[in-house]
């Protein structure tokens, strides 16, 4: 089994910035690979992809949206991954959610259905 726990929302005006962290635990986070993502969620609509990243950080993608101000990182010795926020807009208020997904693959990694483990979501509200 593998924990994971978001923090880092907030409330922030247009323009500004926020650093979202996910701390994986477990003792199959320990013994394996992980890629991991960053999805988010507004009421009444699907989960939809943010970034995501593979497990040995050689590799990251965005969703168009968020290119150019949205920067996915990890720290593997500390079992985290940050998702930089630069240049708010008012339409990325959501719930962001961060997933697990075993493997060294970077298969579909933008595909929600490709995760195993999923964090409780953290807010992010952006006010114009």
């Amino acid at each position: 089994q593998v924990q994971l726990v978001e923090s880092g929302g907030g409330l922030v005006q247009a323009g500004g910035s926020l650093r979202l962290s996910c701390a994986a635990s477990g003792p199959s986070f320990s013994n394996y690979a992980y890629a991991m993502g960053w999805f988010r969620q507004t009421p009444g609509k699907e989960r939809e992809f943010v970034a995501a990243i593979n497990w040995s950080s050689s590799s990251t993608i965005y969703a168009d949206s968020v290119k150019g101000r949205f920067t996915i990182s990890r720290d593997n010795a500390k079992n985290t991954v940050y998702l930089q926020m630069n240049t708010l807009k008012p339409e990325d208020t959501a719930v962001y959610y961060c997933g697990a997904r075993a493997g060294r693959s970077d298969y579909r990694l933008g595909f929600k259905s490709e995760y195993d483990y999923w964090g409780q979501g953290t807010q992010v509200t952006v006010s114009s």
